[in-house]
């Protein structure tokens, strides 16, 4: 298992190293993979300080991503309590309605949803990709699941209490799938940092770009330098290798809520 980590995790390291490089050892052969001439100070000051400065990129990223997450973990944590833990008229064929919706990919409704934007005034704007971002059928689905796997015992206590469903929700359902909400959390954070095709059919403004937007740019002018496109690269995936170090706890707790609930 060791060696096939390794062997995957080549590619990385290569990358990690060539942003260190100067351009003229990116290509050596045998493979330096400690860099004899170390560079990195020049590259990732070029990349962050240079004509198209990386930091404005990754603010847009960070404040689209986070805001993104944060609106679509509690829609989606609502919608879910609701499909699982309130009975109501039609709801069974109101919640197969809204898995149907997941069948239409997501290219086919590109056209009217840039029509729409561009009359309501959300066109090449990080509210417009925001909202497109905050409405998960699979986030619905996925909290609905850890929602049915607790017990109704505990609703009907709090409702003996006095409790309604809004304080049933934050103080009692929602803790106890709270791994459940953070691994979707981490999920809907990495789609958003990575998402290529939104920002690319809705957004016209350069200061608007997000980090893919950026890094596609960025490579178009400086094509030829590899070094640079590393550090570029490097500095993209960082906030994901933080995110998932920081959340890996939650996500293996909640595989594990998935696993033995009920």
């Amino acid at each position: 298992m060791f060696l096939i980590s390794l062997m995957f995790l080549l590619p990385f390291i290569w990358m990690l190293t060539t942003s260190f490089k100067l351009e003229t050892d990116v290509f050596k052969y045998p493979i330096e993979w400690i860099p004899t001439r170390w560079h990195a100070i020049e590259n990732y000051k070029e990349i962050w300080l240079g004509a198209n400065p990386f930091y404005l990129y990754y603010w847009n990223s960070i404040k689209v991503s986070l805001i993104t997450t944060f609106v679509s973990c509690t829609i989606s944590a609502l919608a879910a309590y609701g499909f699982s833990k309130i009975d109501f008229p039609a709801g069974k064929w109101l919640f197969l309605i809204v898995l149907a919706t997941y069948m239409v990919p997501s290219q086919a409704m590109l056209v009217p949803q840039f029509i729409l934007y561009r009359n309501i005034g959300l066109f090449d704007s990080h509210l417009g990709l925001i909202f497109l971002g905050s409405f998960s059928v699979l986030g619905t689905f996925m909290l609905r699941q850890f929602f049915l796997g607790l017990h109704n015992e505990y609703i009907e206590s709090a409702k003996i209490d006095g409790a309604g469903h809004a304080r049933i929700f934050w103080q009692i359902a929602l803790p106890l799938v709270r791994p459940a909400v953070a691994t979707y959390a981490i999920l809907r954070f990495i789609w958003t940092w990575n998402d290529y095709q939104n920002p690319l059919i809705f957004l016209r403004t350069d200061k608007l770009y997000t980090i893919p937007l950026a890094i596609q740019k960025f490579a178009s002018i400086n094509g030829e330098f590899y070094s640079l496109i590393m550090a570029c690269a490097v500095s993209a995936i960082l906030p994901l290798l933080i995110i998932f170090v920081i959340g890996q706890k939650s996500v293996i707790e909640g595989i594990a809520l998935g696993g033995v609930k009920g």
